[in-house]
């Protein structure tokens, strides 16, 4: 996806953490964190997820929304819903995610959306609801801050 790009809605199967659901334009106004991860993806346990916990407790949740994206694009038969909702409860996280719908192959249809190229995957999207990041692999903490910090000074609260 090219930056400034409008951020596609996500096509999402089921919410965990996310009574009712959630939807991209809803959230317009706030920066939003997408964290495309898969729970038997070792960089998203040991990186990404503690990461996504760790921006939703440093940025107040009027400037910043987190949103998990369960992407399974391998290992489909082992990581259903209800496995999902096991991890969830056992890694605390708190914040809503979303079980990517499948697609007709191996790829999941928000995957493919925002053309993600595997997980752990960073998406971020401005105030205005455009893509202004998209990262695959581990971004380091202070570099993820700078950039949310400077998405959320930027008008159009």
């Amino acid at each position: 996806m090219d930056p400034f790009e409008t951020a596609p809605p996500l096509d999402v199967v089921e919410w965990i953490n996310a009574p009712g659901g959630l939807s991209l334009a809803a959230l317009t106004g706030r920066v939003v964190l997408l964290h495309a991860f898969q729970m038997l993806c070792p960089g998203c346990v040991s990186h990404g997820l503690p990461q996504a916990s760790k921006a939703r407790a440093m940025f107040a949740e009027d400037d910043l929304a987190v949103i998990g994206l369960h992407t399974v694009f391998e290992h489909h038969d082992v990581m259903g819903a209800k496995a999902l909702k096991a991890f969830v409860h056992e890694y605390r996280l708190t914040f809503p995610i979303g079980i990517d719908k499948p697609g007709p192959g191996p790829m999941p249809l928000t995957m493919q959306a925002y053309a993600l190229q595997g997980t752990p995957s960073l998406v971020l999207i401005d105030r205005q609801g455009r893509v202004r990041l998209n990262h695959f692999g581990r971004l380091e903490d202070m570099v993820l801050g700078a950039l949310i910090g400077q998405l959320t000074a930027e008008a159009g609260k």
